[in-house]
């Protein structure tokens, strides 16, 4: 049996509808964590965590409260040219100083980001990690887009722990929105 598993709730259960944006609260995003941890734990915590900055940042360091994981490292990986809804990709993901992982030969990883949309920049971050000689690798995100999921293999067959699918941009509650920044009310 795969140890692939969806943490929570799908777009048929609340999630956000294609075109929409939806705005996702500290207490949702703590419960996805949560979700998340609960179910790392049962298939073994990580020994380090790696989060996919900047999006997966929050989550990656309230996982590893939740797990108890102390070593906590970044991996800078872009796909989106800016921070606006649907703001548009880049052919590739770009990889900033994989070097920042550090030493990670054999250590059982879990990689961290906010949301993954095509896939593309979470299987990159996961490829690096692999490459640099972790023993295993597994991956969360609080939120799947499905709207712009490219991947061959669905979500699930891809990403360990899903906190949740939607159909949609979504908004997490350290973003400032775009008018928020020209505005300065951030």
């Amino acid at each position: 049996m795969s140890t692939r598993a969806t943490a929570a709730a799908s777009a048929g259960e609340g999630g956000a509808q294609a075109g929409r944006i939806r705005h996702l609260d500290w207490g949702h995003v703590q419960e996805q964590a949560a979700r998340i941890a609960d179910a790392a734990r049962v298939a073994g915590a990580p020994q380090t965590v790696v989060a996919v900055v900047r999006g997966g940042m929050v989550p990656a360091v309230l996982l590893a409260h939740q797990l108890g994981v102390r070593d906590v490292r970044v991996l800078e990986v872009t796909h989106t040219v800016d921070d606006s809804a649907n703001a548009a990709k880049t052919c590739e993901p770009t990889i900033r100083n994989p070097a920042s992982l550090g030493g990670i030969e054999g250590l059982d990883v879990l990689v961290v980001d906010d949301v993954a949309g095509t896939g593309q920049a979470l299987a990159s971050a996961v490829r690096i990690v692999e490459q640099a000689g972790a023993a295993r690798v597994r991956s969360a995100v609080l939120v799947v887009n499905e709207a712009n999921w490219t991947g061959s293999k669905l979500p699930g067959e891809t990403v360990t722990w899903i906190g949740e699918t939607v159909r949609g941009w979504v908004v997490f509650p350290w973003e400032a929105s775009a008018s928020e920044r020209a505005e300065g009310t951030s």
